[in-house]
């Protein structure tokens, strides 16, 4: 495995030299997914996150407009500390890129959902690790609360 700090990750990506998938690198470090949506849904997402804390754990929300998470990665920038994100308009996948500074609008707000990435660093590397591959997804039913204005 690669170990690296939270930093210096952050920095690589913002730098276009790190474009993989972060599983197995920064080893102790909260790993999370990140949704951004404009200022009218954000107050819903937030309802539908902590109505249903098991399958949306949040981590921070950002204040609207600002790209840094303050409270679990101050001095970052979510715009550009990624390696990759995916766009989606509508549902639908858009495009996949290494920076959203020319997507990121005022109206933004930044929502950081833990993953199951943070918790497989407690356990021996898996075979998907080894191979440098994503965890393996599995589908199943869980109850969750929806909530009205959002479609889920």
């Amino acid at each position: 495995m690669n170990s690296f700090t939270h930093k210096e990750i952050r920095q690589l990506c913002r730098q276009c030299k790190f474009k993989s998938p972060t599983p197995g690198f920064a080893s102790g470090y909260v790993q999370a997914n990140l949704v951004v949506l404009p200022k009218s849904v954000a107050f819903d997402f937030l309802l539908f996150c902590q109505r249903n804390p098991k399958p949306c754990p949040l981590l921070d929300v950002t204040e609207v407009g600002d790209a840094e998470p303050r409270m679990v990665a101050p001095g970052s920038d979510l715009r550009t500390d990624l390696p990759r994100y995916c766009v989606f308009r509508h549902g639908e996948l858009i495009e996949e890129v290494t920076d959203i500074k020319q997507l990121w609008r005022d109206d933004f707000v930044a929502f950081l959902i833990g993953c199951s990435f943070s918790k497989e660093r407690d356990r021996s590397p898996n075979i998907h690790h080894l191979m440098s591959q994503l965890s393996p997804t599995f589908s199943y039913l869980m109850e969750i609360h929806p909530q009205l204005k959002l479609m889920v």
